[in-house]
């Protein structure tokens, strides 16, 4: 088969190829594993975190892709409920334990044996894939494969931020960078809290015009200082300094979320800004994202059906992976964007 191969990390940049197309062995399902013959998989910012070294692949070469929709073709012994032609997505969790009190009790992202696709398994840059048949999730009729693969991660775990962030209807929130999993997020909004107004920042101005055409109170630059202090705000931005700026926009007793599994080391300096009676005092909380859990995927899949969520998606072929990578960076983004067979 076809896949896109990290060989070694380094900086995603024009004129440098960070993955390369080869032809490897089919995969072959384990026990309890499920085939999936690739149709589409979205391209995420955490990809650039395991390119650049941030987060490391946990082997070389390694086949990224955590947002994975595709049709299962074999199974391997002890699979069952899942038959040839069903159409699955694979999210950022490959797999957990499933013994230890984290996966006992739900909460599988914080289990120590966490796998990540992509990152600690081959994951959906490639023709065909494996994973195990209990971490598969169907995908509902109504979307197509391009609109589904951003479904698997920036809405997932949007929809964890969401839900972490602890807003009620009519409350303020607050949105810092407004890509793929913002935009399914104000969407997720829209549906659920109505009365709610959603305050986006970000540095490009086609993201912030992005978020007044998609319903947003007011969109500024990441240094401004929103028109009403906020209840609530998700950063899903890379770096450090829109944490520091974020918790200036924050009223008393709100709560940052960091919906981030590395940050840049870029601007670190930013958080010598760190001022605490300005920033953090007045009962002022912030709280990260860990991953997901299957719950989760399925839970907003279910959610984005019954809406129904349409992403804007922008899409590439496989052989085109390095370019939708450099326009991430870039922030060359309207949307989210998705390799597809072709």
């Amino acid at each position: 088969m076809k896949a896109m191969l990290l060989t070694e990390t380094g900086p995603v940049s024009e004129g440098r190829d960070s993955l390369v197309l080869r032809e490897v062995p089919d995969p072959e399902p384990r026990q309890g594993e499920v085939l999936v013959r690739v149709a589409a998989c979205g391209v995420c910012h955490t990809e650039l975190d395991e390119i650049e070294g941030r987060t490391p692949p946990r082997r070389l070469p390694m086949i990224p892709g955590h947002q994975v929709v595709g049709e299962v073709v074999a199974q391997g012994a002890g699979v069952t409920g899942m038959d040839n032609g069903t159409r699955v997505g694979v999210a950022w969790i490959f797999s957990a334990c499933g013994h230890c009190e984290h996966c006992v009790a739900g909460d599988e992202n914080l289990c120590s044996e966490f796998c990540a696709t992509g990152r600690d398994a081959n994951g959906g840059y490639a023709e065909y894939m494996t994973v195990p048949a209990a971490f598969a999730h169907e995908i509902p009729e109504c979307f197509t494969d391009a609109e589904a693969a951003p479904l698997l991660c920036a809405g997932a775990v949007g929809y964890r931020s969401l839900r972490l962030a602890g807003i009620r209807n009519g409350m303020r929130l607050g949105l810092t960078g407004f890509g793929a999993s913002g935009h399914l997020v104000m969407m997720m909004v829209r549906h659920r809290y109505p009365d709610t107004e959603v305050y986006v920042f970000a540095r490009q101005r086609e993201e912030r015009d992005f978020a007044l055409q998609s319903g947003a109170a007011w969109a500024g630059d990441t240094r401004e200082t929103a028109p009403a202090k906020l209840h609530a705000i998700i950063d899903t931005t890379p770096a450090w300094l829109p944490v520091i700026k974020a918790l200036e926009n924050l009223e008393p007793g709100g709560r940052l979320v960091v919906n981030a599994i590395r940050k840049e080391d870029t601007d670190r300096q930013q958080l010598l800004g760190l001022d605490y009676p300005r920033h953090l005092w007045m009962e002022k909380e912030v709280k990260s994202v860990a991953n997901v859990t299957r719950r989760d995927v399925r839970e907003f899949l279910d959610l984005a059906a019954g809406i129904p969520m349409r992403p804007v998606v922008e899409t590439y072929a496989l052989g085109e992976a390095n370019r939708a990578l450099i326009d991430l960076k870039m922030k060359h983004v309207r949307g989210a964007k998705v390799l597809c067979a072709r």
